[in-house]
């Protein structure tokens, strides 16, 4: 069994999803070893607890990595996607504000390079998202509600994961309401609510720490290892492409 830790490039490392992707790679150095950090400004330290730092302009001088996860802002994507396509390595990606021309660009780069774009990297949203489907398709004509609960700060709604929730229930048949409540400082919770005549069955996903997103996009990275070029999901690697 292969036992040497993925070497990674985490783009956007000082943001709160960087710094969670640090924190949980360093408690596990069998499985990842951070290679470069990039931040968008110049880093006070070149080194810090024995990861090179870079700023975003410095991209093209990173060493070597076997897979990047990023978790920037949309002006700094171009750039390392750019750099994943040149060095033909995979890309874990949860950005979020993407404009339609750089979604082009995410589908012209699946051409030559393994990618997954998520806008939830829980593995748990992950099966949600299957069973959701199934039980869609196993309950015809039953209503479908999707009910998403976050953070009072948190200003879209639906949310991104009520929204691909929704996808995963119409590919089952299902035509899926939305309702979404803003409240203290709930970090998610998806409720989807399948009713029929005189029963109802509830799938929920609460995410209490935001650690599980910054941990499946260290284990969607290791996913990708290896991978023919494409675009790939969450759910595709726990169910389809294994």
């Amino acid at each position: 069994m292969n036992t040497t830790p993925l070497r990674v490039l985490i783009h956007g490392a000082s943001g709160r999803m960087g710094q969670a992707l640090m924190r949980l790679a360093a408690e596990s150095p069998a499985n990842w070893q951070v290679v470069a950090a990039v931040t968008r400004r110049a880093p006070a330290q070149r080194v810090v607890d024995g990861v090179p730092h870079f700023a975003a302009a410095e991209l093209a001088g990173v060493p070597d990595f076997d897979a990047a996860i990023d978790f920037s802002l949309p002006e700094g994507f171009d750039p390392v996607l750019a750099l994943c396509v040149a060095r033909a390595r995979p890309l874990v990606s949860g950005t979020t504000g993407l404009s339609p021309e750089q979604r082009g660009k995410l589908d012209a780069a699946a051409a030559t390079i393994a990618l997954l774009w998520a806008s939830n990297f829980s593995v748990g949203v992950a099966v949600l998202n299957e069973l959701v489907e199934r039980a869609a398709r196993a309950l015809p004509g039953w209503d479908c509600d999707i009910v998403e609960s976050h953070h009072v700060h948190k200003k879209d709604a639906p949310s991104g994961t009520a929204l691909t929730l929704g996808e995963s229930a119409q590919q089952g048949g299902a035509q899926p309401r939305y309702a979404s409540l803003r409240a203290g400082d709930i970090v998610g919770e998806h409720l989807v609510q399948f009713a029929g005549q005189g029963e109802r069955i509830e799938l929920v996903h609460r995410a209490t720490n935001r650690d599980i997103f910054a941990r499946g996009a260290l284990q969607a990275a290791s996913g990708l290892a290896g991978r023919a070029p494409g675009a790939y999901t969450m759910r595709g690697l726990l169910f389809c492409d294994a």
